[in-house]
């Protein structure tokens, strides 16, 4: 059995994961500057192709990072988790 504080490092190691990935945290900065982006507004991310966009967005929504919305044919994705913005926006952060 895990403590509080425990389960918090395991949480957060788990984020700090997923935002090791070039193509992830290239996906992760662009939503926290926009409310919502669809998957062909990210192809400029390090050079990856829609299918592997999509791949990425999947695993991250799948951690609870974004979220989704679907509109007409298009589906937005949207930043969800707020310590991950507050990580982003620290690691961007301009010195």
């Amino acid at each position: 059995m895990y403590t509080e504080e425990q389960k918090q490092i395991i949480e957060y190691a788990g984020l700090l994961k997923a935002l090791a990935h070039p193509v992830r945290l290239c996906l992760v900065h662009k939503l926290s500057q926009k409310d919502h982006l669809t998957v062909s507004y990210f192809v400029s991310c390090m050079g990856a192709s829609q299918s592997n966009i999509s791949q990425h967005l999947g695993k991250l929504k799948d951690l609870g990072i974004v979220t989704f919305e679907k509109e007409g044919n298009f589906v937005k994705y949207i930043l969800s988790n707020e310590k991950v913005r507050k990580i982003v926006k620290t690691i961007f952060e301009e010195k």
